[in-house]
């Protein structure tokens, strides 16, 4: 990984466009070549991000952005997209490059963890007859997905279990799936995320990449409530 504490401004194209004024900004650069710009504010949250796959090159600036103060040029482009991030560098603060090494993954709560192994066995009772499990714990070069299915028509399918569903797991399944897509055994993959509750920032952003959300309830998995039997 590599951050970059600096003052920069940032352009973004694609499905729409934004601006962000010169200001001191962190900027990572990970080793699956995502890029992420975070300002002291706003939670986990970066102002912009490009998701990997992509590039990133690095040029001299023009003579009027080097009149402007600006030191470097990134571009970073997507790669299944038109969309293009631009980073201009002025002033660096800080430069530091570390390798992480291999990530052991997160170590999930026991609700959390019986909830994947409680829809593991109930695949089709959850989901819908002809749905079938291929695997739990599906890897990736960045970690396990939680569930690997194939719906009624041989899809495949990765689903990802919280607990509470948030962004940060959506983000999540959308790296699995964008690296399990690339197999061509997986064609067709698409993503499902599943937790007791998610929240309506996931939802909307679940939606927008294509995601479907599923509602789990963790008691009737269990089998200590009956929805069939509930009044309302």
């Amino acid at each position: 990984m590599r951050v970059l504490i600096a003052t920069c401004t940032v352009d973004y194209s694609g499905r729409l466009s934004a601006h962000l004024d010169p200001a001191k900004r962190v900027i990572m650069l990970k080793a699956d070549g995502s890029v992420l710009i975070h300002s002291d504010g706003g939670s986990y949250k970066p102002l912009n991000w490009m998701n990997a796959p992509c590039t990133v090159t690095v040029e001299e600036p023009e003579d009027i952005e080097e009149s402007d103060g600006v030191t470097q040029v990134w571009t970073v482009k997507a790669a299944k997209t038109d969309d293009q991030l631009v980073i201009r560098i002025h002033d660096i603060v800080e430069d530091i490059a570390q390798d992480l090494g291999i990530d052991p993954g997160l170590v999930k709560d026991g609700v959390e963890t019986h909830l994947q192994e409680l829809l593991a066995e109930q695949v089709p009772q959850i989901l819908g007859k002809g749905w079938e499990l291929v695997r739990r714990e599906y890897p990736t070069p960045v970690g396990p997905v939680d569930l690997l299915v194939r719906d009624p028509e041989g899809l495949p399918v990765a689903i990802e279990v919280k607990r509470r569903g948030g962004i940060d797991g959506v983000e999540q399944l959308t790296r699995y799936v964008s690296l399990l897509a690339r197999d061509p055994m997986l064609a067709g993959l698409r993503g499902i995320f599943a937790g007791q509750e998610i929240s309506r920032q996931a939802r909307t952003l679940a939606q927008d990449r294509g995601i479907d959300c599923l509602i789990l309830d963790y008691d009737a998995m269990r089998g200590f409530d009956d929805p069939e039997s509930r009044l309302f």
